[in-house]
This record gives C-alpha cells, structure tokens and sequence, in this order.
C-alpha cells in the first residue's frame, strides 16, 4: 500500500506537442529527491485525452524504465471503454508498472450496475494492484460508496482516489473500506482533513510545483498531526486555489513552465493559461517559495 503524496505528473512537451521526454525524467529525478511517495503517469493532469494510444503506452514505458525500481509508478488507464481500459492497463502490466489508475467510464454515464461491471472485468482480465478514480466534476458519472465497497472486495482493488471534495463522504468511505483499501484524496484543498480522518494520501496536481511541501504535509497529516498539517496546508493553499482557476492541468502546466522546468507546451483543446491569471499563480508560486 502506497502511503504519502502520489504526483499526478504533468507530461511535459515542446512548443509543437510532442512529449518532451527530457524533461519528464527530469521532473521524476526532482520528486525523487523531495521524498514523493509514487509517480502517477498519464493521468488527467497528464493530459491521458490527448495523448494517442501509442503515446499513453510509451510514456508509462519510459516511467517505469526512468525509474528503475527507485519509485513506484501508478500508471493512468481508464477509459469509457471496458476493452481499450483493459488494452491499457495489460499494457501497463507488461512494462511493469506497480498499480494502475482507473477513472470511472465518462461521457457515455453507466449505472452503477455498469461501473461495477467495468471495474470487475478490467480486475478480473489483468493481475495487477487497481486503484479506482472518482472525480464527477469531470466525467458526469459518481461511483457510490456502496460500489465501491462490493468492489473493495476483489483482491487486485488495493484502493480509491476519491476526488469529489466531500470530506463527510470520504470518511464514511473510510469507515466503510477504509481496513481493505487506501483511501487517497484527489482534491488538493480538501486532502489535509480526508488524510486526518484516516486516508492513506493524496494524489496531487500541487504536488508538480511544490514537492517537498506536499510530502511533508502528507506525512504530518496520514501521522495524525494536525498542528504540523495545518502549518503546511497554509502555506500551499494560495497554491491549491491558483492551480485550479482554470481547467487542470493549464495553470499547473504554466506554473512550471515559470519555473523552468518545463516548455510551455500543451495540446488541443487545452490552450495556455489566459493572460488575466498570470499574476495570480506567479503570487501563489511567491507564497510558497518556489
């Protein structure tokens, strides 16, 4: 069970597009050193719906290879489609990947007799740890807590990323799985208080820009230290708020292109960050220290 701050890793590209893969072993080589607990590749920020089939695969090869075993990598493999989810995820299997991300199906909206269908086919097709993704903000579609506890039930299930924002919901999820999976918070604002009500971490779009402050909040916070979690949480607020002004991962993408570590290259229909947030997230980046 991987415990502590899980980066939804950006995948960093030139002006055209294309996958700047100097870049992205770079930033690995940077969570490595500010004590992140997992890479996970090919998420939503690391733009999984505009990368092709053939890119999804290859960048989660070359996480995987960068890594050499010095970091677990959590590769993104969900689809709205059962079969291209499975396709995705044996892929990530064969490359060796530690555990493997699964959004819930968007767009095409499934009962939950549907969602549990999905996700105990993909478990039941590919031997490897699966970690749910519920975020409806995005997808249009809610993965109740009840499912998740028929599905907290199968044995390569090993955990939940839980991005809705409901703290009252997150424990009751804990309450309910909490002892059979880990319970990871999706929602950097939210995280400190799913975390100190028994979460095993959090799996952060903030955790691109400040590495080594979300490690040592999800330290605090999964150690039950509030006083330390609130100190740190106050300083990455501003930061968590400024990342989200517009649609995840544009700010996050343009933070880091400040920060040099990164070219300011994003794909369509994701544009650059709009000139009127500029100042905002330089400030949010002042605040923190980066």
């Amino acid at each position: 069970m991987i415990t502590g701050s899980i980066v939804a890793l950006v995948t960093p590209m030139h002006a055209d597009g294309s996958v700047d893969w100097s870049a992205l072993a770079q930033l690995m080589d940077l969570h490595l050193e500010a004590g992140t607990a997992a890479i996970g590749a090919v998420g939503t920020t690391g733009e999984s719906s505009t990368l092709d089939a053939a890119e999804h695969c290859e960048v989660i090869k070359y996480c995987v290879k960068h890594s050499n075993g010095r970091i677990p990598i959590v590769a993104g493999t969900g689809s709205n489609s059962t079969r291209e989810a499975i396709y995705f995820t044996e892929a990530a299997a064969g490359v060796g990947a530690d555990a493997c991300l699964l959004v819930t199906p968007y767009y095409n909206r499934p009962t939950q007799r549907g969602l549990y269908e999905h996700f105990r086919t993909i478990a039941d097709a590919v031997d490897i740890p699966q970690i749910l993704y519920n975020v409806p903000g995005r997808t249009a579609v809610d993965l109740a807590n009840d499912t998740v506890g028929r599905l907290a039930e199968l044995d390569n299930i090993v955990g939940i990323k839980d991005a809705t924002g409901d703290i009252a919901r997150g424990k009751e999820l804990i309450k309910r799985c909490g002892d059979v999976i880990a319970i990871y918070s999706g929602d950097d604002a939210t995280a400190m208080e799913l975390m100190l009500a028994g979460g095993n971490g959090n799996i952060s779009v903030t955790a691109n820009v400040s590495p080594l402050l979300m490690s040592q909040l999800c330290a605090a916070a999964v150690a039950g230290d509030r006083e330390q979690a609130e100190a740190i949480n106050r300083r990455l607020s501003p930061l968590n708020h400024a990342l989200f002004l517009e649609p995840n991962p544009i700010p996050v993408k343009w933070a880091l292109c400040q920060r040099g570590l990164i070219e300011e290259g994003i794909r369509l229909p994701l544009t650059t960050l709009d000139q009127q947030h500029h100042a905002q997230v330089l400030k949010a980046l002042e605040t923190v220290g980066v």
